[in-house]
């Protein structure tokens, strides 16, 4: 393909307008349609970018014919109807995660995209594109400190928005360590258990955070996640390997230190697309390189309908005060 890849963004908050910009400055790749119940705000984010089509529902956008391929950045309710009928036009997709909202979505993603004979489908997990992570992954991967034992997780936010939930912390959140974990280790979560201390006085009323969320694997690997969203001071998230013959850990990469009238202090990144705003280019880089030779690259459906089973299991498990296993469908 020798023309740009002509993308679709459907969403246009927060997550949408910032691959909206993204896409814009990516080699082979062009905005053609943004698509937003509120109209206004995907003009604004496509304020500036030429021959980009703005739509209230995302599937006229869909079917816009110089659309090639699709970025799903709306909200989670949504994203079941609009990967089904991307995969029903074959387009290749990106879809921030969730996959679904719940395990069943997500497995009627999967089941679509395997009915359709094709891998369609990437899932916006972008630690697998951040370059600690990627040098952690490489670690393991060449045995060189024995085999993994435990991962100790934090996943800290300044604050939480207003909608958010307790279930949240892991559906939304943790999700990003479910996906970590079972690429990191190459084995799959079998059961989840969650604690909870007394709520933060930070939280909003009635949210329970923080949590500290326990994953099996059917590796024997224990893994912890910290998962603290209303801390105050930045946007942290680390990953720690304990390995039978050393540690190894990503996150505390070195930051800018500034000194002056008699102190110092550290930066510390204050959200998610500060923190991995490389990571994001290499994804929606590689997406895009991967889309116009007709082919998938990273995690794909599989990985999101895996990530939302053990989701839900971690819901439950938050709920009931026990642990839960995770009960996987046969893959198709």
């Amino acid at each position: 393909m020798s023309e740009p890849l002509g993308v679709a963004v459907l969403g246009a908050g927060h997550m949408g307008a910032d691959h909206v910009r993204r896409l814009a400055r990516t080699a082979g790749a062009r905005v053609a349609a943004v698509a937003d119940p509120d109209t206004g705000r995907a003009e604004r984010a496509a304020a500036g970018l030429d021959g980009v089509r703005v739509h209230a529902e995302a599937l006229a956008a869909l079917h816009q014919p110089d659309v090639r391929a699709v970025l799903v950045a709306s909200p989670d309710a949504t994203h079941e109807e609009a990967l089904l009928a991307a995969v029903a036009r074959g387009l290749p997709v990106l879809c921030e995660k969730p996959l679904a909202p719940d395990p069943g979505a997500a497995l009627r993603v999967v089941e679509a995209e395997a009915r359709a004979g094709r891998a369609l489908i990437q899932v916006g997990f972008m630690r697998r594109y951040d370059t600690a992570y990627r040098r952690l992954k490489a670690l393991l991967d060449a045995d060189e400190l024995g085999r993994p034992l435990m991962l100790h997780c934090r996943h800290r936010n300044v604050s939480s928005p207003p909608h958010f939930t307790s279930s949240m912390l892991i559906s939304s959140s943790v999700s990003h360590e479910i996906d970590a974990t079972r690429w990191l280790l190459g084995q799959e979560i079998t059961a989840v258990t969650v604690a909870r201390p007394r709520p933060s006085s930070a939280a909003p009323a009635g949210l329970l955070d923080p949590q500290l969320v326990l994953f099996e694997t059917d590796g024997g690997v224990l893994v912890d996640v910290e998962v603290f969203v209303n801390c105050g001071f930045g946007y942290e998230v680390t990953c720690e390997a304990v390995c039978e013959r050393g540690t190894a850990r990503v996150g505390d990469e070195p930051a800018m230190v500034v000194r002056s009238a008699g102190g110092a202090r550290q930066e510390i990144a204050q959200d998610y697309l500060a923190r991995f705003a490389d990571a994001y280019d290499r994804e929606v880089r590689a997406w895009v390189r991967a889309a116009r030779a007709g082919r998938t690259a990273g995690p794909g459906a599989w990985d999101g309908y895996a990530a939302a089973a053990v989701a839900e299991a971690g819901v439950r498990a938050l709920d009931s005060g026990r642990r839960v296993t995770v009960e996987l469908a046969e893959r198709p």
